[in-house]
């Protein structure tokens, strides 16, 4: 009687350790995780509230939708840059300026790390405007260049018309948080947001450029947007 209990004791211990056994991962199995977007399809946007539309990708809805216009500015080895120079892409932008002492360092050294993410993808390229383009010309913004690690045709730094420069930043990229206040064209334009383009020029994500959370979210997005090409 007593050997049939233990022999009874015995087997659910055995079930016990088997189940515990199975539950528990070895200390050197890796752990898979699997990157994802936050969503099937990136929203689009058209204001600086940033409210999500959400459309189907080359949907009619897109065609009049709000686009980045076309620019014509100077990189870095003085050639123009157009929207032709981002057709069929998809870039990141930001605005910066080569002196900052603030924000700016901390923004290009996470553009940086996007570059070094995607060198080796045709498909994405970088886009950093200078918000004091009167200094920063095609010869700072070359220095500057070089002292960054900046890869030409990959990240373009760009100088030009200051009053372009900053129409694009705040009527088109609403790159700027302090909504409804009016600005003129005296006031500056200092942003730490980064911007997603499609490759129709739609604004497909807005990002801190500060926060390594923020830029892990969008080297994430970046490949779910790249499903669309």
């Amino acid at each position: 009687m007593r050997l049939s209990y233990i022999h009874k004791f015995s087997g659910v211990l055995f079930i016990i350790v088997l189940f515990a056994s199975g539950c528990k991962k070895s200390k050197h199995e890796p752990v898979v995780r699997k990157e994802t977007s936050r969503v099937e399809s990136l929203p689009f946007f058209n204001d600086p509230a940033f409210t999500p539309h959400w459309l189907t990708p080359d949907s009619k809805e897109t065609i009049d939708f709000h686009s980045i216009p076309d620019f014509s500015l100077i990189n870095q080895d003085g050639d123009t840059v157009t929207q032709q120079t981002f057709a069929n892409k998809i870039y990141i932008t930001d605005f910066f300026f080569t002196t900052c002492p603030g924000i700016c360092p901390r923004m290009t050294d996470n553009m940086i790390k996007l570059q070094e993410e995607f060198k080796n993808d045709e498909d994405i390229l970088l886009l950093s405007h200078s918000v004091t383009p009167s200094f920063d010309s095609v010869p700072v913004l070359k220095e500057y260049a070089i002292t960054k690690g900046v890869i030409s045709n990959k990240w373009h730094l760009v100088t030009g018309d200051r009053d372009e420069i900053y129409d694009l930043g705040r009527n088109h990229y609403f790159v700027e948080e302090d909504l409804g206040k009016e600005k003129d064209e005296n006031d500056f334009l200092h942003t730490e947001n980064f911007l997603l383009i499609d490759d129709k020029n739609h604004i497909r994500g807005i990002y801190n450029g500060l926060n390594k959370t923020s830029i892990a979210q969008l080297i994430i997005d970046v490949k779910a947007l790249k499903s669309e090409l």
